[in-house]
């Protein structure tokens, strides 16, 4: 399989989707609004992490493309809990991708502890062959989720899926006071964005 040819798609993808997210967030900087985005990041899956979802899922070779969805991330980080559903509703109102599933782990949180909210979106690309529909997966998620996120990810790849049990509770535990951060913080919401208005004059 030539892997290069079949990822190139995909690395468009995260790359445009990063441009037209910051975008967003520099409109809202030009009109002196609070930017519900505080920063993206993005990442196509390396070949090896494909190659083993694949085998863990008993997902054919020849239709990873419909059947992993993650392949193309791009991740969305926020300040406040709000900002998450601001962000879901710009998503929502554009038009050049199409939304095939919304998974809403903050709502309903994973057991894990995880919070995040998930969207599946499908994105034309332009390639010399003409236009190809790409799915890709989109992470929305505050300050804090992405921390504990990031750190169980670790963990999750150190065990390999199999973190032992006193540290499971430990993780559920941060995932709480990470929750219970982001609740405080959107009590003081008000303040803090004036604060960061008046810097910004400054």
């Amino acid at each position: 399989m030539n892997w290069e040819a079949l990822l190139a798609p995909y690395k468009q993808v995260v790359e445009e989707l990063k441009v037209k997210l910051k975008g967003m967030r520099a409109q809202f900087e030009y009109e002196s609004r609070h930017s519900p985005i505080e920063f993206i990041t993005g990442r196509v899956k390396p070949v090896q992490s494909i190659l083993e979802k694949a085998e863990s899922k008993r997902i054919p070779l020849n239709t990873i493309e419909q059947d992993i969805q993650d392949i193309a991330g791009v991740r969305v980080v926020c300040q406040f809990v709000d900002d998450i559903y601001t962000v879901v509703d710009m998503l929502r109102k554009r038009n050049d991708l199409t939304i095939i599933e919304e998974k809403d782990y903050i709502a309903q949180k994973k057991e894990s502890g995880y919070r995040s909210f998930h969207m599946i979106i499908e994105y034309p690309v332009g390639t010399i062959h003409g236009e190809k529909m790409v799915i890709a997966e989109i992470q929305i998620r505050t300050l804090a989720m992405n921390f504990w996120a990031t750190n169980e990810h670790s963990l999750n790849y150190k065990y390999k899926g199999s973190i032992p049990s006193d540290i499971k509770v430990r993780l559920q535990r941060a995932a709480e006071a990470a929750f219970k951060l982001d609740e405080e913080m959107s009590k003081i919401r008000n303040e803090v964005q004036e604060a960061q208005r008046i810097f910004h004059r400054k």
